[in-house]
């Protein structure tokens, strides 16, 4: 019997362990993002960007707030239908889901590499902003990267 009531305490003890959340570390969450060095900061539909320049493009970090979204933030300073612009890179947090003008839909989820091609609607969605690491080379980038000057099949 006693060697039943050791191993109750101990699986007692491993749950209670094991039911511990680990807390975020610090500066995880885009709310804590510390400010990149040497950045050029701007926002734009309230979308806040830092780039910094590297080789003949750029790296820029992106937070798109929760609730934005392409056509309703950024049709109206941009002047277009559709973002055409192409995206290459990383999104660290959060969710983001579009479509493109043919219909076809993407949803991608932190973490997991992003290739956008021109021509899309896209917003964040829930209630934590989508950050992107992207690599861009401006006008040039869908090109740069190989991707058509717009989605199509």
């Amino acid at each position: 019997m006693t060697k039943r009531g050791v191993g109750s305490k101990a699986k007692a003890k491993h749950r209670k362990v094991s039911a511990v959340r680990t807390p975020k570390p610090a500066g995880v969450g885009a709310a804590r993002l510390r400010p990149i060095k040497n950045a050029r900061r701007h926002e734009v539909g309230g979308v806040k960007i830092e780039a910094v320049a590297a080789a003949n493009g750029q790296v820029k970090r992106v937070v798109y707030p929760p609730g934005f979204r392409w056509s309703t933030h950024m049709k109206p300073v941009v002047g277009t239908e559709l973002c055409m612009h192409g995206h290459v890179g990383f999104l660290s947090s959060g969710r983001v889901r579009g479509q493109y003008g043919d219909g076809c839909v993407f949803d991608f989820t932190a973490p997991q590499v992003v290739v956008l091609e021109p021509g899309h609607d896209a917003w964040v969605v829930g209630r934590e902003p989508a950050v992107l690491i992207q690599f861009d080379a401006a006008a040039q980038t869908a090109q740069r990267f190989g991707l058509p000057s717009e989605h199509q099949h």
